[in-house]
């Protein structure tokens, strides 16, 4: 039954996701994946349409994800799912919290998950770098995209440079949805 799977399924996103969103793409992919409810490529525009909406990355795919296969009831327990590991989490954190930032086994642990969620954001990021400029198919890579990223990067660690002072990511997506339409849209 779908409504099971949806249940099953976002509570290992919310039970393994330590570290947020990006970090949970890599596992929220395998899962989605492994139980057909979308396909490669349109995961990957979901995850382009989680980033640029109001909210957490792996809500906003739950959420899709859960009404696509099982309606309002189906978004309803995949957003749940996702959703109520940590928040059972943090209550209990929060009873304990200041006994526990006092434990050095847990600050032993907080600090080595630290790289592993780095590593986790890195491998997704260059996944997407590679899926997005067509390398992996074999076919010739998306010059485009590829012009595109660099410009963006470019912009956004020049603009830094220069003034001092980060770009908004508002801004940046704003800048980035431009850019595409004009790329893509017009040529």
């Amino acid at each position: 039954m779908i409504y099971i799977d949806l249940l099953i399924g976002f509570l290992k996103v919310g039970l393994f996701s330590f570290g947020g969103g990006y970090v949970s793409i890599a596992l929220i992919r395998e899962i989605v994946l492994s139980y057909g409810w979308l396909d490669d490529e349109m995961l990957s525009y979901m995850i382009a349409v989680s980033e640029s909406t109001p909210g957490p990355i792996m809500v906003n795919l739950a959420t899709y994800i859960g009404s696509t296969k099982g309606g309002i009831l189906g978004a309803f327990i995949a957003t749940t799912a996702v959703v109520l590991p940590a928040f059972l989490i943090i209550l209990v954190i929060m009873l304990l919290l200041k006994r526990l930032l006092k434990n050095k086994v847990f600050q032993g642990a907080l600090s080595g998950l630290k790289p592993c969620i780095i590593g986790i954001i890195l491998a997704t990021g260059i996944y997407m770098i590679w899926k997005n400029f067509n390398v992996c198919s074999g076919a010739v890579p998306d010059i485009p995209a590829i012009a595109l990223t660099i410009v963006l990067g470019g912009l956004y660690f020049g603009l830094r440079k220069l003034i001092k002072k980060k770009i908004s990511p508002i801004m940046l997506i704003c800048v980035s949805a431009v850019c595409g339409m004009i790329v893509y849209g017009l040529f």
